[in-house]
């Protein structure tokens, strides 16, 4: 069974039930909406469904909606795509018009007053560049310096845009409401430009008295990365949305950011998702691409919780082969895993209290002994979080007797999060935890498992281990 999980994007081409049936059995942990992209309704419809196959399959499948943010799009354009050409002028209004060659609009009112001279504007995931000579007619007067296609309601980027609306504009907060009433597990922010941002949000989940929900923060942009540290602070994890970061700035940097972010939030026991282009070539092709699987291989050695799959699943043709095959290369990548090495880094820099180092005594009795699975019942979920930092060769089986607990643990590395009963005594653990193990993992005579947790569990702490071995 495999510990890293996999984010799949739904829409169009995954919205069937029966294909989600076999992406839920192929190995999807967590489905996620744009609703940048996707309609509220349909975003209801198939939430319900994803609900009916979790009780057919007996799986847990986090929810992860993700707010369209404050991004700035083209507006309608005659014949859905004009050509501009290099050294040619294009004049840009914030009125609504059909565009064409010369003139289109862009959906950000404050662009007149928040655009620079010298700024240079990005369509077409940076394949086109415009630059702000100046302003005319109550319009942006610029100069095609890179040409190409530009394309009805895509994204446009201007890299150092200092944005002076607010995060939460209306339909932000729009995005959000709806997020709670769907009663999801993780909200993904994007567009956020700095710390203030994720404050914005936070305020409003307390506002209306939402402590379920975690939120993803994406690194989409430069200004994500200059406020980095006080952005993992206040989110629950990160999304590194490499696509749009890529457009921002140099792609030769891509790999480095990966590498460094993922290592932050790991530092900071918080979440790390890899997304964005990373078995892109299977929307049209059964097979990926050679550097696409070394791509995938390499997130998950750089210890990201999640890998995300999104056109693959959302439109592509193969999204049950996408996801099965996500899930081939990931198995390898463990099975290659040097889990004493990773275990003795983690433990340098790991803080020294009581459910960390019991946490860490956990995983290492069960790598020594070889164990099959470590069992933790939780009600807050924080001990099965501290046991997947360390990251154990073996499976986490966190049992919980709290839904939400259950839920909030999906997107978690090696976790596999489980309802059960509250527990009154250690021997009722021990039995209970036991027959989990034995059926979730299918263990037989002879195999270990560790058993870790608080007794009784008012205490709120983790105060005691137990090895045990099936005994038939």
């Amino acid at each position: 069974m495999k510990k890293t999980k996999i984010v799949c994007s739904i829409g169009p081409s995954s919205s069937e039930i029966d294909v989600l049936r076999k992406m839920i059995q192929g190995g999807m942990d967590v489905a996620r909406f744009d609703l940048g992209k996707l309609s509220y309704s349909f975003c209801t419809e198939t939430v319900d469904k994803i609900h009916k196959l979790e009780k057919e399959l007996g799986k847990t499948i986090g929810i992860f909606f993700e707010n369209r943010g404050p991004e700035m799009r083209v507006g309608t354009i005659s014949n859905g795509k004009v050509y501009l050409k290099a050294g040619n002028e294009l004049l840009i209004t914030t009125e609504s018009i059909i565009g064409n060659e010369e003139k289109i609009y862009l959906n950000y009112p404050n662009l007149l007053n928040d655009a620079q001279l010298g700024m240079e504007l990005l369509f077409n995931s940076g394949r086109v560049k415009v630059k702000m000579l100046g302003k005319k007619d109550d319009m942006l007067l610029c100069e095609v310096l890179e040409e190409g296609y530009i394309f009805s309601h895509e994204t446009v980027h201007i890299p150092k845009l200092d944005y002076s609306l607010s995060y939460l504009n209306e339909k932000n907060k729009e995005d959000i409401l709806f997020a709670i009433g769907q009663d999801v597990d993780f909200l993904g922010l994007s567009f956020i430009r700095n710390s203030n941002d994720v404050l914005d949000v936070t305020d409003l989940l307390i506002e209306e008295e939402n402590d379920h929900i975690q939120l993803i923060t994406k690194i989409e942009n430069e200004a994500c990365l200059e406020d980095l540290d006080r952005i993992i602070e206040l989110s629950d994890g990160l999304m590194i949305a490499r696509g749009d970061l890529g457009i921002e700035l140099p792609i030769e940097q891509l790999p480095g950011i990966q590498k460094s972010v993922i290592m932050k939030v790991h530092q900071e026991n918080k979440l790390g998702i890899v997304s964005t282009e990373m078995l892109a070539s299977m929307e049209h092709d059964k097979r990926p691409t050679r550097a696409e699987v070394s791509d995938v291989y390499n997130a998950v050695m750089d210890l990201a919780d999640a890998v995300s799959l999104g056109n693959e699943t959302s439109s592509g043709l193969y999204p049950v082969e996408s996801v099965e095959t996500m899930v081939n290369i990931v198995n390898q990548a463990e099975q290659e895993t040097d889990y004493e090495q990773v275990l003795q880094e983690i433990r340098r820099n790991e803080k020294q209290d009581v459910t960390s180092l019991i946490a860490h005594a956990v995983v290492d009795i069960a790598n020594h002994l070889n164990a099959n699975a470590i069992v933790t019942p939780t009600n807050s979920g924080y001990t099965a979080k501290k046991i997947s930092r360390f990251r154990p060769k073996c499976m986490i089986i966190a049992t919980s007797p709290i839904e939400d607990t259950v839920r909030s643990l999906t997107l978690h590395y090696g976790v596999y999060p489980t309802l059960a009963k509250e527990y009154a005594t250690t021997d009722e653990i021990v039995d209970h935890c036991g027959t989990k193990a034995k059926e979730i993992l299918n263990l037989k005579k002879g195999n270990h498992y560790v058993i870790t947790g608080g007794f009784p569990a008012s205490l709120q702490n983790t105060n005691f281990i137990r090895v045990e071995e099936v005994s038939e």
